[in-house]
């Protein structure tokens, strides 16, 4: 089945004339036997192939034959002809099954299990290949011939075994086989090395161009070519998910190995981890005594500190008595000038007393004289005015005449009856208008005293809305920062005091506000704490004056002059809270205000303590109980006052209450503030509305008042003057008297008399003027005296004025300064106890340390140098005690840990490996197939080329002509022939055609591959 040489053409002399010998036979062929199956070896000048002849096949229980055979072939062509049903389509077939075909390419069955005989429950297969020469396979085991042997089981199966010459069972794989076929150029599955019955029929009736193209693929093996390379690739993208697998499960093979390395590595050093934890049982004794003698240093520095600051706490009450020293001078000497002063306006105080007595009496009796003077004053005008009206008297007497006045006078009577009655309903008139005079003023009197009332009212409630709508916008900015409860400046002002503390600006950074510092342990003492504490809880506490000064000048860029600012403490910092216990006030049932918060802060609460004494306040909830505790009996002891939980301040005598009802700065339910606030607020807006109502009303009735006043005032001023000129009409009537005769000596009399009168009191008055005139001198005198040692004492008293400024604030500075010694003498006090407590404890230690470094020498005789601390070394034992306790109980045996180990490890390396190996593979195998598909493109296109140059020699050999188009794109193959001569070749085809189809051909078939060319045996069956 090699290549034929290219003499083995016929030549077109030979293709002109069908040989009359070869239908003959083909005619006799029906008349033979029908069991009988004979073989012809074609005789032929061709050299004999010495590799890949097949030189026998046996068949046993194949198909419908119990034994067939063994059939010897020739080394060229061998025909096999017979009846129907002699075997010869079971040789071909078992050819191609026993060559490692399959069943379906034999078009004789699906399954190999449909060739074995029925009835039976195998069949086996010989087959006898040539070996020889020098293109021999494995000369040297199998030596001159293959034997190939099939076993074909009925369940499908089937098995191989390759022998050599001499029967020697070389090989039992299917890749031996495709390996020797392989190399034999032997392709059971060509059509072109083994042609069919069926394949024949479909190649030579099927018109469809994509029919021949497939033929065309599979007789020049470009189609397996093709096949292998669509199977490269997917195998290729399989290998790839593989690598992907493979990657996802080194993963998992790592952390495996990693955790059998761990167990392994625990294992392998569990003998180390022992010892160990003995040389950290070393340690560990010399750390406690090294721990020991830090201790010791620190006690030993911290004595030596102590005793420095008690040098200066020492040094400190010196300098504070020789304040205090000063402080009480400068009080006793202002005190001095005070009292000088003080004599000296005693001294004078008696005398302005009687200086003050004189001048009252001198004006006393310079106001009666005075009263003298004017009353004989007006005695004199009196008698002058009478003297005047006695001489027009006698004047008019004397020029009257004795007319009669009789009617005149009964008419004036008259009218002056008439003006009476007048002026009495007038009268009347004018008490009624008076009353409703003052009816309006006491009505308006009233409305204005309302409305101030009203008007006052307005502005508090005012007042209270503006505070309330403050604090709530105080509260709704404090729900994002707290900080903004203690005033809209506070976030910024600490930022500030942040940014100047990390330049250095401050020795220690100031603490506060300090109401933001504590927390309360009962939400509902908070109005009670705020009462006490009250502008403490925004007070800031600064280390010393100089971030004090430092903490002012920032809060001047924060708040505005003319405002308020937060208070500022000056008291030294310390980490540790005042010790009160025996100053605090005590009760079993009711805190002090100390108790009832949690300070963090020792600075907080030291400064709190100092300044409010809060650790002796009482806080009780409930008023009546309140007073029962500090008033009706004797108060708790160090107790001076307690507060309520509305605010009021309770003290063993008085009671205050609260101006607030609501706390500011401690409240922890701030939405329910918020909500209580909005209310309130939207109250008073209401209460605010109908003040404004009233007071419109209110404004409305006082004008309206106000014009019926001014009307009624109006007439009462008619009615005044109506009265006024009747009074005076009646009285100008009576005034008119009646010409009498009267005795004109008479009246000189009385005129004479006058003015004996009027000069006597003429006298009497010169008297009384001169007497008013003297003692006039003696009043100012008297006061000039008075003034002057008034104006004295006045001047002792202004400069006496600033002096009792000045005492008051030495009295305040002597008990600053006493306060001051005081609290130098209570930390001198607390400091020694602390200091000798501290030598106390020095002495313990170094009792503790000679007992601790005689254990350690017991455990470790020489000192060894240790870097850990004795916490760290014992958490370090115990954690490997604890390792070795959990190796010992977890881990099993250390040969099979140790296996496992190398196992997990082993298998890692090896998958890592592989996939490495596969990653390369993958690349390399890109390069290669995208190389292999140029290629493969390149030798279809070469053999397309030599395909149309054989068809075309071959058609040109037998007369005749054609074309044949391949479409590699489309897949379809088009061929046409043509005649070159007129005379007929009808029968040769037709013989032709009848071989053909009435029996099988297996020829040879070039090998694409392989350049070489190899003489074969043909097999032909009729």
């Amino acid at each position: 089945m090699a290549k034929r040489k290219e003499e083995n053409f016929f030549s077109p002399e030979n293709a002109k004339r069908p040989r009359q010998e070869e239908l003959e036979d083909f005619d006799k062929d029906g008349d033979e036997d029908e069991g009988t199956a004979s073989f012809t070896n074609g005789a032929s000048t061709l050299t004999a192939a010495e590799v890949g002849i097949i030189e026998s096949i046996q068949l046993r229980n194949f198909m419908c034959h119990s034994m067939l055979g063994p059939f010897k072939f020739g080394s060229n062509v061998n025909f096999v002809v017979g009846n129907n049903g002699s075997g010869k389509s079971a040789v071909l077939t078992a050819l191609i099954v026993g060559l490692g075909g399959k069943a379906v390419a034999t078009n004789r069955g699906s399954s190999l299990k449909g060739f074995v005989k029925d009835g039976q429950n195998s069949a086996d297969i010989s087959i006898t290949l040539r070996n020889r020469g020098d293109d021999a396979y494995k000369a040297n085991v199998y030596g001159n011939s293959i034997i190939v042997q099939q076993h074909i089981s009925m369940d499908g199966s089937r098995s191989y075994k390759l022998k050599s010459e001499t029967g020697t069972v070389v090989s039992t794989r299917k890749e031996e086989l495709i390996a020797i076929l392989d190399h034999f150029n032997i392709q059971v599955d060509n059509p072109v090395s083994v042609l069919t019955q069926e394949m024949s029929k479909q190649f030579l009736q099927s018109k469809n161009e994509g029919d021949k193209y497939k033929f065309f693929m599979k007789a020049t093996q470009l189609e397996q070519m093709k096949e292998d390379y669509s199977y490269i690739m997917e195998t290729k993208e399989r290998t790839k998910e593989q690598i992907n697998q493979g990657e996802e499960r080194l993963t998992e093979l790592k952390r495996q190995c990693l955790e059998k390395e761990e167990r392994f590595q625990s294992i392998a050093g569990l003998s180390t981890m022992k010892t160990n934890l003995e040389y950290l049982k070393h340690e560990m004794a010399w750390a406690v005594v090294n721990e020991i003698e830090k201790q010791l240093n620190a006690i030993r520095d911290n004595i030596r500190i102590g005793e420095d600051r008690a040098a200066r706490l020492d040094r400190k009450m010196e300098e504070q008595q020789v304040r205090l020293n000063e402080a009480e001078k400068k009080y006793k000497d202002i005190q001095d000038k005070l009292e000088k002063i003080s004599q000296e306006t005693d001294a004078r105080t008696p005398e302005c007393l009687a200086l003050k007595a004189d001048v009252t009496a001198r004006k006393r009796a310079y106001n009666e004289a005075e009263v003298l003077y004017n009353r004989s004053l007006n005695e004199y005008r009196a008698l002058r005015k009478d003297d005047e009206q006695l001489c027009k008297r006698i004047e008019e007497l004397k020029k009257s005449t004795d007319q009669s006045l009789e009617p005149e006078r009964l008419e004036r009577q008259k009218k002056i009856s008439w003006l009476k009655e007048k002026v009495k309903v007038l009268q009347d008139q004018e008490g009624s208008v008076n009353q409703e005079i003052e009816q309006f003023q006491q009505a308006i009197e009233k409305d204005k005293e309302e409305h101030t009332r009203i008007k006052r009212e307005e502005l508090d409630v005012r007042h209270t809305l503006n505070y309330n709508q403050r604090q709530l916008k105080e509260l709704k900015d404090s729900k994002t920062d707290r900080l903004k409860r203690f005033g809209p400046n506070v976030p910024a002002l600490l930022e500030a005091i942040d940014d100047a503390y990390r330049r250095g600006r401050f020795t220690c950074k100031p603490v506060g506000p300090l109401g933001a510092c504590i927390h309360l342990r009962d939400p509902e003492l908070a109005l009670a704490i705020e009462s006490c504490l009250k502008g403490l809880l925004q007070a800031y506490c600064c280390h010393n004056h100089a971030d004090e000064r430092v903490l002012q000048a920032l809060m001047k860029k924060f708040y505005s002059p003319g405002t308020s600012r937060p208070q500022i403490i000056v008291s030294e910092f310390r980490n540790e809270m005042y010790d009160v216990r025996h100053k605090a006030a005590y009760h079993p049932e009711f805190p002090t205000v100390l108790k009832a918060l949690e300070i963090d802060n020792a600075v907080v609460a030291n400064s709190l303590i100092d300044m409010r004494g809060i650790e002796t306040v009482l806080l009780i909830k409930n008023n009546s109980v309140a007073r029962a505790v500090m008033q009706s009996q004797k108060p708790p002891k160090n107790c001076r006052e307690a507060f309520t939980a509305d605010g009021d301040q309770v003290f063993e005598e008085r009671y205050y209450s609260s101006e607030h009802t609501r706390p500011k700065f401690l409240s922890r339910d701030v939405d329910s503030e918020i909500s209580d606030l909005e209310n309130e607020v939207e109250n008073k807006k209401a209460q605010i509305s109908n003040l404004q109502q009233h007071l419109s009303a209110l404004e409305k009735d006082i004008k309206r008042n106000e014009e019926f006043l001014r009307r009624c005032q109006l007439h009462y001023k008619e009615l005044k003057v109506k009265i006024r000129k009747t009074i005076s009409e009646i009285r100008e009537l009576e005034n008119i008297e009646e010409h009498q005769s009267v005795d004109i000596a008479t009246l000189e009399d009385e005129a004479q008399e006058n003015k004996i009168k009027m000069k006597m009191v003429e006298k009497n008055m010169e008297q009384h003027k001169e007497n008013m005139e003297y003692l006039k001198s003696l009043k100012i005198e008297a006061e000039n005296k008075y003034d002057a040692i008034k104006l004295k004492i006045n001047q002792l008293s202004e400069l006496a004025d600033p002096l009792k400024d000045e005492l008051n604030l030495a009295d305040s500075e002597v008990d600053n300064q006493k306060r001051g010694k005081r609290h130098y003498e209570e930390k001198q006090k607390e400091h020694l106890d602390t200091l000798n407590k501290k030598r106390r404890e020095l002495d313990m230690k170094e009792k503790e340390l000679e007992e601790k470094m005689s254990q350690a020498r017991q455990i470790c005789p020489e000192r060894i140098e240790v870097k850990k601390s004795a916490s760290i070394l014992d958490k370090e034992i115990n954690r490997l005690r604890q390792k070795i306790q959990a190796e010992h109980a977890s881990h099993g045996d250390r040969e099979e840990i140790m296996r496992q180990y190398q196992e997990a490890r082993e298998t890692y390396l090896d998958l890592d490996n592989k996939v490495r190996t596969l990653k390369r593979f993958i690349k390399l195998l890109e390069e290669i197939m995208t190389h292999r598909y140029k290629t493969y493109q390149q030798f279809r296109r070469c053999l397309t080329l030599r395909c149309k140059l054989y068809f075309d020699n071959l058609l040109s050999q037998r007369a005749y002509c054609g074309k044949m188009n391949f479409d590699h794109k489309n897949e379809t193959l088009s061929i046409s022939v043509s005649f070159l001569h007129s005379y007929s070749i009808l029968n040769y085809v037709q013989h032709y055609r009848k071989s053909i189809f009435s029996g099988h051909v297996v020829g040879s078939q070039e090998r694409i591959p392989k350049e070489r060319s190899t003489p074969c045996n043909c097999l032909c069956t009729y």
